[in-house]
C-alpha cells in the first residue's frame, strides 16, 4: 500500500463500504500501483454523504474513477429493523397461507413463551390468483389475467409499494410469473414487483416465498439509494462502471441490484472474506476465519482449504425466528457486539449488545452527544485507545465523558467504572467467540485449526481475546485494518450463480441430462457477465450439486470438480458427498443409495487484481521511530506501564512481545502479556497467542 499520490484520471477503481458506525473509501490506481484510503462517519440520513466525505479524505474524486465499487447494510438494515415497503404477496389460488404457516420450527420446545417468526407481508395483504402447473412444469390450469387485473386494482387502492409474486411450481415452468409480473408492472408502472423464479429455481416453496417476500419489502428502498449514489456520482463526473458487492463476494450491475436487492443482503461483510482469501493465497495459508468487529457488529466467515465457504440460503434474524432467503451467499455469522454496543445493568447483570450507539451520537466518548457506555468507552478506560491518537489523531476521544456512562451502568451493580469496563470487555470477547464457532464448531471444523485474521475498526483491539476463548494459536492483522472491507472489494470478480432443482437418483442419473442443464445455467451466467459494461480477462465456471442420502429431507451442497462429470464417475460423486456429509454432520452412510436434488452454477468474470506490495526489511528489534512512548492499560485485573508503536514505522522482520499497543490510523492492535508478533514481508501483523494449546 502507498498511501501517497495523486491518481491518474480514468485508470481508478474506487470501493466504498458503508457500516453502522464509519464509511471506508479505498482507492487504486491502476496505472500507478497506488492505493490510498479514507474513513468518515456514515450519515444515516443521507448515506451518499458519508462516501463523498470519504473520497475526499482518501484524495480522490469520482471523475478520475472508472470502476466504482460499492457494499452496503442498508439492504439487510432494512429487513431487521422492519422499514420496509408497504408490499402485498400474490401466490396461487389455495396457498395463501404458506408465507405465514412457514416450517413450525420449534427451537425452544419448553418455551412457554415462544413467538414464531413474524412475516413480512401481513397476511391480509397477500392474495391468491387462479393458476397451477405441476411439479413437472405441465400447465393444469392457465393464469387467470382479468382475476389478476382485478386484483391489481384493490392494490392501488391499498396504497402497496411493493409486490412479490410466488406461484407455487413456478421453478419448473415460470411462464405464469413471467405473465403476471409483465400485466403488473404495465398498469402500475411505479409499483416494485419481484416474481420468485428471477430469485431462486429451487423447490420449498416457503423458502422461495421468503425469498420474494424480502426482495419484494426491501425492493424500493434499495432501488432508490442505488439511484441516489448512481445521479450523485454521474453528476461529479464518473463515467464508468458502477457495481454493487453480492452476498457471495462476488460483483453485478448496480442496475440488477435495483431489482434483485435480496443478493446484497451481506455485501460488506463478504468483501472482507473476499480479501482474507487473497491473504491467505498470499502467505499460502489454506484454512482462516475473517474476523470482522466494526462499529455496530461482529462477523466471521471461512476460508477452508483456500476458497471461502458459501451456503445456498440462509436465516436473517436467527434460527427461532429467521425468515429464510434462498439465494447464494457467504457462510457468515453475526452477532450484535460491536465497537458502538451499549452495555447496561439488566436484572442485576451487565449486558452488551445488540443495541448500538450508531455514528450518530455514537459511544459517549466520541463528544456527540451519546451518554450510554459502550465497548469504544471501555477500550478508552482501560487505556487500550489512545484519547489524542483516535483515527491518527483526528478526532479527540473524551476520557471524562466514557467515564461517567460506565459509572452509570457500573454503580447499580456495585462496580466502579474501571471493574464495568473489565466486565464489558470479557463478555464482548464471549459474544464475539460466538460468531467465530457459527461458521466453525457448527459446521464440524475445530477453529483451533484455523488462523485468525482481523479486521474492522475494532477487531484488532479484540482478536486476541477472541482466539484465546477458543483456542486458536495464530491472529493476523491484516494492512489497514479498519478499512479492509472497502480494500476487500478491490479483489472482488463479476460472479453470478444459479441453481436448478432436478430430482433423480445418483445411480441412474442421466449424465447427459445433467450436463445439458449445466451448460444452459453456465451460458446464462457467460450472457450476464458479457451484457456487462465490464470486460473480465478470463471466465471461471465452477460446478455443484445438491445430494442427500434417499429418504432425507434435507440436501448438502458438493463442490465438484470437473472431471468426475466428464467421465461420469458416479462413484467419485458419490465419495465426495460421503466427505462433505461427515464433514458436516460427523457421520455418513457409504453403502446408502444417494440422490441429486439441485444443480448449482457459479459464472465468475475474473478482474485484474491490485499487487500487495512487500515493505522494507529490518531486524529484530523495531526502529526508534515506531516507538511512540507509553501508557498504563488494564490487563489482567492491573494495569501495566505498556509500550506503543506506530504501525507505519514497523518493518518486516521486527518483533514486539506483549504487552503492547501497535496504533495505527484507524484501528490498534491489542497484544496481551505473553503474546509475540512479528512482522511479514507485506506487513502483516503475525501474533503467536499465548496460553493456547
Amino acid at each position: 500500500m502507498k498511501p501517497q499520490g495523486a491518481p491518474q484520471n480514468g485508470n481508478v477503481r474506487l470501493a466504498a463500504d458503508i457500516g453502522g458506525t464509519f464509511t471506508d473509501i479505498a482507492l487504486f490506481d491502476e496505472v500507478t500501483g497506488r492505493l490510498t484510503l479514507g474513513k468518515a462517519l456514515s450519515t444515516p440520513d443521507r448515506l451518499v454523504d458519508g462516501i463523498s466525505a470519504g473520497v475526499e479524505k482518501a484524495g480522490g474524486d469520482y471523475a478520475s474513477a472508472n470502476l466504482f465499487l460499492h457494499g452496503s447494510t442498508v439492504a439487510i438494515n432494512t429487513m431487521l429493523e422492519r422499514t420496509g415497503a408497504r408490499t402485498a404477496l400474490i401466490t396461487t389460488d389455495g396457498f395463501r397461507d404458506v408465507y405465514e404457516i412457514g416450517r413450525i420450527n420449534r427451537p425452544d420446545a419448553y418455551n412457554l413463551f415462544f413467538q414464531k417468526h413474524k412475516p413480512l407481508i401481513e397476511r391480509a395483504l397477500c392474495f391468491e390468483v387462479k393458476e397451477r402447473v405441476r411439479a413437472d412444469g405441465e400447465v393444469l390450469e392457465p393464469l387467470d389475467e382479468a382475476g389478476l387485473a382485478a386484483l391489481s386494482e384493490k392494490l392501488e387502492k391499498l396504497g402497496i409499494e411493493a409486490t412479490a409474486i410466488m406461484f407455487i411450481n413456478c421453478y419448473a415452468n415460470a411462464a405464469h410469473e413471467r405473465q403476471a409480473k409483465a400485466l403488473l408492472s404495465e398498469r402500475h408502472p411505479n409499483m416494485f414487483v419481484s416474481a420468485s423464479h428471477e430469485l431462486s429455481q429451487e423447490y420449498r416453496e416457503f423458502e422461495r416465498c421468503s425469498t420474494v417476500a424480502a426482495n419484494a419489502y426491501i425492493g424500493p428502498k434499495v432501488h432508490r439509494y442505488i439511484g441516489e449514489i448512481d445521479e450523485r456520482i454521474r453528476k461529479a463526473g464518473f463515467k464508468g462502471s458502477f457495481l454493487i458487492v453480492q452476498s457471495t463476494g462476488g460483483l453485478y450491475e448496480s442496475r440488477q441490484a435495483q431489482t434483485q436487492c435480496v443478493r446484497m443482503l451481506e455485501s460488506g461483510p463478504a468483501a472482507g472474506v473476499i480479501g482474507t482469501r487473497e491473504i491467505c493465497r498470499r502467505l499460502g495459508i489454506k484454512n482462516a476465519i475473517a474476523f470482522d468487529m466494526g462499529g455496530t457488529t461482529a462477523k466471521a466467515g471461512v476460508i477452508y482449504k483456500g476458497e471461502p465457504l458459501t451456503t445456498g440460503a440462509a436465516l436473517i434474524g436467527g434460527y427461532d425466528k429467521a425468515l429464510p432467503v434462498q439465494i447464494a451467499m457467504m457462510d457468515i455469522f453475526e452477532v450484535g457486539t460491536g465497537g458502538g454496543s451499549i452495555a447496561r445493568a439488566e436484572d442485576g447483570l451487565l449486558r452488551v449488545g445488540p443495541q448500538s450507539a450508531g455514528a450518530q451520537p455514537g459511544p459517549a466518548c466520541y463528544g456527540r452527544g451519546g451518554e450510554e457506555p459502550t465497548i469504544t468507552d471501555a477500550n478508552l478506560m482501560l487505556g487500550r485507545l489512545g484519547a489524542d491518537r483516535f483515527l491518527g489523531g483526528e478526532m479527540k476521544l473524551d476520557v471524562a465523558a466514557a467515564e461517567r456512562a460506565l459509572a452509570k451502568v457500573g454503580k447499580p451493580l456495585g462496580m466502579s467504572p474501571i471493574q464495568a469496563a473489565d466486565g464489558i470487555l470479557r463478555i464482548a470477547a464471549t459474544a464475539m467467540s460466538y460468531a467465530v464457532k457459527g461458521v466453525t464448531t457448527e459446521r464440524g471444523l475445530d477453529a483451533g485449526n484455523f488462523v485468525l485474521v482481523a479486521y474492522g475498526g475494532a477487531g484488532p483491539l479484540h482478536a486476541v481475546e477472541v482466539a484465546r476463548e477458543i483456542g486458536i494459536r495464530d491472529v493476523i492483522v491484516p494492512r489497514a485494518p479498519g478499512l479492509f472491507s472497502a480494500f476487500g472489494m478491490l479483489f472482488s470478480d463479476l460472479r453470478y450463480d444459479y441453481v436448478r432443482t432436478h430430482l433423480m437418483q445418483l445411480a441412474d442419473a442421466p449424465f447427459e441430462e445433467i450436463e445439458a442443464v449445466f451448460r444452459e445455467l453456465e451460458q446464462n451466467g457467460r450472457d450476464a457477465i458479457a451484457a456487462t459494461s465490464v470486460k473480465p480477462h478470463r471466465i471461471a465456471v465452477k460446478r455443484a450439486l445438491d445430494m442427500r442420502y434417499v429418504g432425507q429431507e434435507h440436501a448438502v451442497t458438493v463442490e465438484l470438480p470437473p472431471r468426475v462429470f466428464q467421465k461420469q464417475d458416479r462413484a467419485a460423486i458419490k465419495r465426495h458427498f460421503d466427505d462433505d456429509h461427515m464433514q458436516r454432520y460427523g457421520t455418513c452412510a457409504p453403502d446408502e443409495s444417494a440422490e441429486i436434488v439441485s444443480l448449482r452454477v457459479a459464472v465468475s468474470g475474473l478482474m485484474r487484481k491490485p499487487p500487495q506490495d512487500k515493505i522494507k526489511k529490518g531486524g529484530r528489534v523495531p526502529p526508534k521511530s515506531a516507538f511512540t512512548g507509553r501508557r498504563k492499560v488494564w490487563f489482567d485485573g492491573r494495569f501495566r506501564d505498556t509500550p506503543t508503536y506506530r504501525r507505519a514505522a514497523l518493518l518486516s522482520g521486527n518483533r514486539i512481545s506483549g504487552p503492547a499497543l501497535i496504533e495505527e490510523h484507524a484501528s490498534t492492535t491489542v497484544l496481551m502479556p505473553g503474546d509475540r508478533m512479528t512482522i511479514d514481508d507485506y506487513g502483516n501483523l503475525t501474533i503467536r497467542v499465548a496460553g493456547t494449546r
